[in-house]
């Protein structure tokens, strides 16, 4: 088995539904050629110790682990009725296998099919396939739009639920509300929608002229608490998130003034920008959770760097998504912001010292980190903290919206 101390390099991927909420994760898990022991291994432990139902929440998950690995000690998702698995295509023909998993579906376990663009009609193998799963995944970049209406009004008649996967840009996005599906997939969340003249409501430009303020002025703690005095909602979010049982605090704090002096002035600045994007009730949940687990990755990565880069690298990370949160350019927002040339830098041109950070999260966001691109010792790194970010995500997220669940 791995060591303890090297975290499981895996990445949760969200599926939404139409209204734009969690239907379920997908659960990535990086490999290298020659780990599959060692990958077994930890999976099953992962689960087993409930570290994979704290990283989901205890939403609906489908692991997507390699075939090779499907029959192995598969008893102990039968104790996990919210984990499913992801198949491919090619287990229909692996009869041992086929039997197994009819063995794991009779019992409960749930199977999204991975179809990608294959014709599930094409053999018996494949329909007998169609039998035992409830969701199938078809992949919307591999497809024509009238193949893919075809194809998920052909599974919805048959009673299989659909998602449609890669969907990677907002057309195909749109297109993809009008079909019969469960669930869409892909980078379209992360990227910012085209639009030819850039609106800001009210509320998002009073957001902006905060950001601007905290960026411009270097308040101390009593200018910081008189900055955002008169946004009760605010100042409560702030103060209910780092009074949190997360942060186990001697003490608890009871005014901004008395957190920008614990903390500090320039992480309490991080911070109210953080509650900030966070009342942006209008936006995916994913999305705002997406730009803290950046946040939170670009500072711990920066924390080799000078005195004061890790606060900075934290804006850089928590900002690279505001142009897909606001719905407006990237250089249009940073006119309202003035950022210092270091983040303004990262968050457009992907340049100085945190541009090539910021790049490397997205990387690893998107799966494509390998040993081939970066030192296996990098990697186990960046499991570690995005493990911890989306905890830290998770855990602020829901502190900052506790008042509207209330």
């Amino acid at each position: 088995m791995l060591p303890i101390s090297i975290p499981l390099p895996v990445l949760r991927v969200p599926m939404l539904d139409r209204e734009r909420q969690l239907f379920a994760y997908e659960i990535v898990f990086h490999r290298e050629l020659g780990d599959e022991q060692h990958l077994l291994q930890s999976v099953l432990s992962t689960i087993t110790d409930g570290a994979l139902t704290r990283l989901v929440r205890g939403n609906r998950a489908f692991l997507n682990l390699p075939t090779e690995l499907l029959p192995e000690d598969s008893d102990v998702l039968l104790h996990q009725p919210r984990l499913g698995v992801v198949l491919q295509p090619g287990v229909a023909t692996d009869l041992p296998l086929m039997k197994r998993l009819q063995q794991m579906a009779q019992r409960g376990c749930q199977f999204m099919l991975d179809a990608n663009d294959v014709d599930l009609e094409s053999s018996l193998p494949l329909q007998n396939l169609l039998h035992m799963v409830q969701l199938v995944r078809l992949d919307a970049s591999r497809m024509t739009p009238e193949a893919l209406k075809e194809r998920a009004e052909y599974l919805h008649t048959r009673g299989i639920r659909v998602v449609a996967g890669q969907v990677n840009d907002h057309p195909t996005y749109e297109r993809c509300l009008e079909l019969p599906l469960q669930a869409i997939q892909g980078r379209f969340l992360l990227i910012p929608q085209p639009v030819a003249v850039p609106v800001l409501t009210a509320n998002r430009l009073s957001m902006l002229r905060l950001m601007r303020v905290l960026q411009e002025s270097n308040p101390g703690p009593v200018e910081l608490g008189s900055i955002i005095r008169d946004d009760a909602v605010l100042s409560y979010k702030l103060l209910s998130c780092v009074n949190s049982a997360y942060f186990a605090l001697p003490r608890q704090l009871k005014s901004v003034q008395q957190a920008a002096i614990f903390f500090g002035v320039t992480r309490m600045r991080n911070w109210i920008d953080t509650m900030s994007m966070c009342s942006m009730d209008d936006r995916p949940p994913e999305l705002l959770r997406a730009a803290l687990i950046r946040a939170h990755m670009c500072e711990k990565l920066a924390s080799g760097m000078p005195s004061g880069h890790s606060e900075m690298a934290f804006t850089v990370g928590l900002f690279s998504l505001l142009d897909t949160l606001m719905c407006a350019p990237m250089e249009f927002l940073l006119t309202h912001l003035r950022l210092v040339p270091e983040i303004s830098n990262a968050l457009t041109r992907r340049e100085g010292p945190f541009g090539p950070l910021l790049d490397q999260i997205i990387a690893w966001e998107a799966g494509e980190l390998t040993s081939e691109r970066v030192l296996p010792q990098r990697i186990h790194r960046l499991a570690g903290v995005y493990l911890e970010a989306t905890q830290w995500a998770d855990q602020v997220y829901a502190g900052a919206n506790e008042k509207q669940a209330n």
